[in-house]
């Protein structure tokens, strides 16, 4: 249970930070540090990382949060959510882990591009800016939300790159907004997990508890840090967890 409440902490701290990836630490270490099978490690991630998301957005909401980009991709992640999830459970659980490696470290690579907010940016004002950018999103949302259900993940490691690289959002506007749409994918992600599935309660709220915590604490001291930094560290992280997940399917 120790191991429990250390990574939950972590998860928390990094959804505060960068507004995602919390996911990345959550189903490997409910995997490979608590035992649990993928099957079990992917509801239970939704449930803590949802949780946590929505604690480490309430201090974010003051700062502006992009709300039409937050309809257009949490509409467009539900259905695919199910999609992904239908999709997964055809899947053998050492492919998922796998895949969810080369997904990460695609991520991290993009991550430490730098991003150019353009006159169609998703951030800017007028009205026909924002038409040419709502495909782009809905893009995203279809690919987030699927890789949401496929994987267990919120999707935040993925949605925060993809807002700043392909939608021009600034860094900090990006993890607000990442975060709202993580909590609509987890939510989404977990219903379509939800038959059969027992909540392990002891387990959920190890987890659950540090990370709401850690989140809330994380994300007022992020608004102090300089986009450049977030990115940098959230890049590290993704690869870090990428190793550690190759090195313990191919282990196992």
């Amino acid at each position: 249970m120790i191991p429990a409440l250390g990574l939950g902490l972590v998860v928390g701290v990094v959804l505060g930070v960068v507004g995602g990836g919390g996911s990345i630490i959550a189903v490997p270490a409910l995997v490979y540090a608590v035992g649990m099978s993928p099957a079990q490690a992917i509801p239970t991630s939704l449930v803590v990382v949802g949780v946590s998301s929505l604690a480490a957005l309430l201090p974010r909401i003051r700062e502006g949060l992009n709300w039409p980009v937050i309809a257009l991709v949490g509409a467009a992640g539900i259905p695919a959510a199910w999609t992904g999830a239908a999709v997964g459970k055809l899947l053998d659980p050492n492919i998922l882990m796998l895949a969810f490696a080369v997904i990460m470290v695609a991520a991290g690579i993009r991550m430490l591009m730098k991003s150019r907010e353009t006159e169609e940016s998703c951030s800017t004002g007028p009205h026909r800016a924002f038409r040419s950018c709502a495909p782009k999103a809905v893009g995203v949302g279809l690919l987030v939300g699927f890789l949401t259900g496929l994987l267990g993940v919120g999707g935040g490691f993925l949605i925060t790159p993809a807002l700043t690289i392909f939608l021009g959002l600034r860094m900090k506007q990006a993890i607000g907004t990442s975060l709202a749409i993580i909590v609509v994918n987890s939510a989404a992600g977990f219903s379509a997990h939800a038959a059969g599935y027992t909540i392990d309660w002891a387990t959920t709220l190890a987890f659950a508890v540090p990370a709401v915590l850690g989140s809330i604490v994380a994300a007022r001291f992020a608004r102090r840090l300089h986009d450049k930094h977030i990115r940098i560290s959230f890049a590290v992280l993704i690869f870090a967890v990428a190793a550690w997940v190759t090195a313990g399917t191919v282990t196992a």
